[in-house]
C-alpha cells in the first residue's frame, strides 16, 4: 500500500504504518512513518508526491470521521447536507442532474438521497411543465431552516479544527489547495471532453 491509501474506515494513511513506532515517529504523523518505510524498501524512488497526497487523503479521512457530528445530531448524512446546502447556496431550484454536478455525486445517489429528504419534508420536487422526465427540486421552509441552523455550528467546528494554524498560514494553505484543486479539476474536465 501507499501513503495515499487509507480511507476513514481503516484508520491509516497506508496501513503499512503499523510498525513498532505506533504509526508516528520523529516525522510527527502516520504518513511520515509510511514514507520512511517505503524509502527503506525503495530508496531509489521519489516519495515526495506521497508526502503531499498521502497527507491530503489522511486529513480528509480524519475530518470526515469527526466533522459530521453536528449533522448526525440533525439526523443528516454529509451527502444529504451537501444536497441541501447546494439548494440553499444557489438560491433556486435545481434539477437532480444539476445537484449531481454541484455535489460531485452520481445521479443514482442523488435520486436516493432526494427520496429520503422528500420523505422528511426537507425538499420538494416539481415536474417540468414542458418535459415530464425533468424534475425541479427546491428546499422547503423546514429544509432551509435546518441548513441555516446547522451551518454556523459546522463552521464553528471547522474553525476549532483549524485553530492550531494561524490565519496567514490558513490563507496560504487555502491558496495552495485551491491551486491544486483547480489543476486537478481542469485535467479531469479535459479527460471527460
Amino acid at each position: 500500500m501507499t501513503a495515499t491509501d487509507g480511507g476513514a474506515n481503516d484508520g491509516g494513511a497506508g496501513s503499512g504504518s503499523g510498525s513498532g513506532d505506533g504509526g508516528t515517529g520523529p516525522g510527527g504523523d502516520t504518513v511520515a512513518a509510511v514514507v520512511r518505510q517505503w524509502r527503506a524498501v525503495h530508496p531509489d524512488l521519489d516519495t515526495g508526491p506521497m508526502e503531499i497526497i498521502g497527507r491530503i487523503n489522511r486529513c480528509a479521512a480524519l475530518l470526515q470521521q469527526a466533522e459530521d457530528a453536528p449533522l448526525r445530531r440533525a439526523g443528516l448524512s454529509r451527502a444529504e447536507f451537501d444536497l441541501l446546502g447546494a439548494l440553499r447556496r444557489t438560491g433556486h431550484e435545481l434539477t437532480p442532474g444539476e445537484l449531481a454536478r454541484e455535489t460531485f455525486s452520481s445521479g443514482a445517489a442523488v435520486t436516493k438521497r432526494l427520496k429520503q429528504l422528500t420523505e422528511r419534508g426537507l425538499v420538494e420536487r416539481r415536474g417540468d411543465t414542458r418535459d415530464r422526465r425533468v424534475a425541479h427540486v427546491r428546499l422547503t421552509d423546514t429544509g432551509r431552516d435546518l441548513v441555516d441552523g446547522i451551518l454556523p455550528e459546522q463552521l464553528a467546528y471547522e474553525s476549532a479544527v483549524l485553530s492550531g494554524v494561524d490565519a496567514p498560514r490558513q490563507g496560504e494553505l487555502a491558496a495552495l489547495l485551491g491551486g491544486l484543486l483547480g489543476q486537478l479539476e481542469g485535467r479531469l474536465d479535459a479527460l471527460r471532453a
